[in-house]
């Protein structure tokens, strides 16, 4: 199984993904988490953000998580995803594939804006930036979509929906 958590910077991709699998390890231990920024920081950040590098490192994220869960693992990918057909890959090659697409204005991105990323596209610093110079196809079609523009808890409240795909305890909503 790969739960496959979309959207853009700053909306609760990471947050999601490490609740969800920290819930789902306590009945199911061999649940792992697949992090864009942390799959980066493991090939040595030798990828920039250019289309054709972001394209790379999604392919790298997508190679792993399918090794993974060929090896009976169950996965959770937190990723920008910025490619709809890497989606449509995901959903046709894993075993088992939920999309979850984590929904927040770009306003909302910019006031939380935990890595500083808005504030230096804001400045000049940077470009090419999801969702704001830079295109982000929304998927058509998630599995699930979480609109995240209130408390974390209403965010995490759909952790044990989630972790129970994983450990065979119910179906996400």
């Amino acid at each position: 199984m790969v739960i496959w958590i979309v959207g853009l910077s700053g909306a609760g991709k990471t947050t999601l993904a490490e609740a969800v699998v920290a819930h789902a390890r306590r009945t199911r231990p061999d649940v792992v988490l697949v992090d864009g920024d942390a799959v980066r920081a493991a090939f040595g950040d030798d990828l920039g953000h250019s289309m054709a590098d972001r394209r790379r490192n999604a392919e790298r994220m997508m190679g792993l998580c399918l090794w993974l869960e060929g090896q009976g693992f169950g996965v959770v990918c937190a990723i920008l995803s910025l490619f709809p057909e890497h989606r449509a890959e995901m959903r046709t090659r894993a075993a088992a594939y939920r999309e979850v697409f984590v929904d927040a204005p770009v306003a909302q991105l910019r006031a939380r804006d935990g890595k500083g990323l808005y504030a230096r596209f804001d400045r000049g610093e940077i470009r090419d930036v999801a969702g704001l110079d830079l295109p982000f196809p929304a998927p058509e079609a998630p599995d699930l979509t979480i609109r995240n523009d209130g408390p974390p808890e209403a965010l995490l409240a759909h952790v044990p929906a989630l972790a129970g795909l994983l450990t065979g305890a119910g179906v996400a909503a």
